[in-house]
């Protein structure tokens, strides 16, 4: 029953719409949609009246990985977290969702980088951070 209703970011990233204008929709009753608790669903059929065409499910893969990485001065460490959030930013808007989060243990002098995201990208952004490593 749940794959019968969107997300507004779900009918933002489908429609290729910004999320504020999804909301609009939504706002001016261009758009039916249910509020459950603080967020809103949209029916599938109500999204097709909208667009006049039926809503394909589109398929989606997900990786999550975790890079620890030992021995890593603090300083390098920050340089690491500083480069992949920036590689991160960059990618084109074609790209899938990538996500990082990086946490340092100073007294192992440890660096985990945690990952979530789109397979290739996810798998670009492996070898970058192979590469930052060897230098």
């Amino acid at each position: 029953m749940a794959e019968n209703f969107y997300s507004i970011d779900e009918v933002a990233e489908r429609l290729g719409l910004h999320v504020r204008t999804v909301r609009n929709h939504v706002r001016d009753g261009k758009l039916k949609a249910v509020r459950i608790g603080k967020q809103y669903r949209i029916a599938r059929e109500d999204l097709e009246a909208l667009t006049g065409r039926e809503v394909r499910r589109t398929r989606h893969s997900e990786v999550s990985s975790i890079v620890t990485i030992d021995a890593l001065p603090r300083e390098l460490a920050d340089r690491v977290s500083t480069s992949l959030t920036a590689s991160a930013k960059s990618r084109d808007e074609g790209d899938q969702r990538l996500r990082i989060d990086t946490i340092y243990d100073e007294e192992r002098a440890s660096l985990k980088v945690i990952i979530t995201g789109g397979i290739a990208t996810s798998a670009s952004l492996l070898k970058f951070i192979d590469v930052l490593l060897q230098q």
